[in-house]
């Protein structure tokens, strides 16, 4: 059986995803097999597994990481937010229902078993399982019933290392508040503490690092560094999407607009894409943040869609109807009519692609209430959301250019009218996905992970009369994680860190 090793947060988004994944990395390139674990997730960045589930986005790139397949048993508790109170439950990578939070609470003790067997599968057949936490470690008021942290590691004997983030202030408070309201029994399960995102002179917080470790009792295992390479991969959920000024460009700092370089000649479009409040599956713009003649535009609440945009993407979303009406509060929907009026062109991904509709039906309440609402109206098409998930990897070619592309389907609902006879594309197996409107101006498709294939950028910057596409975005991918494993070996402690595990 495998050692284990428990990574928590003080907090969300204090980079615990990040971490695991360059420890991943770092173990497996020591000759080490190495799994991720995490027992539950909350998240609408997810990815299709090779058994035919779903799981968070960040395992699946810890997956990655370890060289191995993503599987449902990495991450068999996946929360997928509909609303501000309720979520989809998936367990082992398929809906087991729709919950409110308060009603959530009542099912974990039975999710504990399914997680402890998932976590068994898992070290047998690794020889080091990292887990991930979620959230923050002194969530006093959950943790009772509690599968995702200190419930977790008292139930498989897991011991666990906290890490805490320098650069949002307060990271003494942070971690030496967590000791000082757990109780002494989910405290002693801490072996030791991780600084993260460190900016600046080391030395001058080498006094912190004593502090804390006087303060806690706990053993300082690293002080790492703020690693500027992290916006080049899939980021865990939307909180980093959420604040202005996080999306990252190429120089490495804090942008709104990715990508603003150009094709050698000078020139570069730009793509505007709306940030929804359920927006799901956002990975999907990644490769197009690292190609240099995209400028990608977020545009955040309260913003307009610019109107010198060549593209505007409507992402995939977990409640479709909300979004829609959340982009109708907004007033895109009156800048998109606008864009698409002066010859701009519209694409929609999953659930952008079913906003794009004339109309969406959800008569058995899967994303909410029974109930229907009209659609954008840019394409003939109407949605009538159904129970049965689509969730499969699919590969084939963009029926227009006969361009390459691999990706994955993952919706509920089906889409028929007079545009899908005007298909995107055209899978391996003969089937066809999508629809354009009669002017070819607007598109719509189900599948995600279109633009990781060089293919389907070329194919998208020729239509504006551009060069580009070379770059491998999963060689940047690979790249970027050896070097976030190397960027941890120097400032972490990993064979103490193997120590700990048991």
């Amino acid at each position: 059986m495998a050692r284990a090793l428990m990574i928590q947060g003080t907090g969300s988004d204090v980079g615990k995803s990040l971490i695991v994944a360059g420890l991943c990395r770092a173990f497996t390139r020591r000759g080490l097999k190495v799994r991720p674990f995490k027992p539950q997730n909350m998240s609408n960045n997810a990815a299709v597994t090779t058994d035919g589930g779903e799981i968070g986005r960040a395992q699946a790139l810890q997956a990655r990481a370890c060289d191995a397949a993503p599987s449902i048993d990495m991450n068999p508790v996946l929360l997928k937010p509909q609303s501000e109170h309720g979520a989809q439950i998936v367990v082992r990578g398929h809906i087991l229902t729709n919950a409110r939070a308060s009603e959530y609470q009542g099912l974990k003790p039975r999710l504990l078993e399914v997680v402890l067997e998932s976590f068994t599968r898992l070290k047998s057949e690794a020889d080091l399982v990292l887990v991930e936490g979620a959230g923050s470690a002194s969530e006093i008021n959950l943790r009772q019933n509690d599968i995702a942290n200190m419930g977790f590691a008292r139930a498989a004997r897991v011991p666990v290392i906290l890490v805490g983030d320098i650069d949002r202030g307060g990271v003494i408070a942070q971690i030496v508040g967590t000791k000082t309201v757990l109780a002494a029994t989910d405290a002693a399960m801490i072996e030791g503490f991780i600084v993260n995102r460190f900016r600046g002179d080391a030395s001058l917080f080498a006094d912190g690092m004593a502090l804390i470790a006087r303060h806690s009792g706990w053993v300082p295992l690293g002080l790492v560094p703020f690693f500027a390479q992290a916006w080049k991969l899939p980021a865990e959920d939307a909180l980093g999407l959420a604040r202005p000024g996080s999306t990252q460009g190429h120089d490495g700092h804090p942008h709104d607009v990715c990508g603003s370089g150009h094709d050698g000649r000078g020139r570069s479009i730009a793509i505007a894409v709306p940030l929804l409040p359920r927006i799901a599956n956002f990975d999907d713009l990644d490769p197009l943040k690292l190609e240099p003649s995209i400028r990608l535009i977020m545009v955040r609440q309260g913003a307009a869609i610019p109107g010198d945009a060549d593209l505007v993407i409507l992402p995939g979303s977990k409640a479709t109807m909300s979004d829609l009406a959340a982009l109708r509060a907004e007033g895109w929907d009156i800048d998109l009519t606008a864009h698409a009026r002066r010859g701009g062109h519209v694409l929609g991904l999953c659930g952008g692609y079913q906003m794009l509709g004339r109309t969406i039906s959800d008569p058995r309440g899967i994303e909410g209430p029974p109930g229907g609402c009209t659609g954008l109206g840019l394409l003939a098409v109407d949605t009538v959301l159904t129970p049965d998930k689509s969730l499969c990897l699919v590969s084939g070619e963009t029926i227009a250019d006969a361009a390459a592309f691999g990706g994955y389907e993952m919706h509920v609902g089906e889409t028929t009218g007079p545009d899908t006879h005007r298909p995107v594309l055209r899978f391996a197996d003969g089937r066809v996905d999508g629809a354009t409107s009669r002017d070819g101006r607007v598109r719509g498709v189900y599948v995600h992970g279109l633009f990781a294939d060089p293919s389907q950028r070329a194919a998208l910057l020729a239509t504006f009369g551009l060069s580009g596409g070379s770059l491998s975005y999963e060689s940047e991918i690979e790249a970027t994680l050896d070097a976030l494993a190397e960027h941890l070996a120097a400032h972490i402690d990993l064979d103490r860190l193997l120590s700990l595990a048991r």
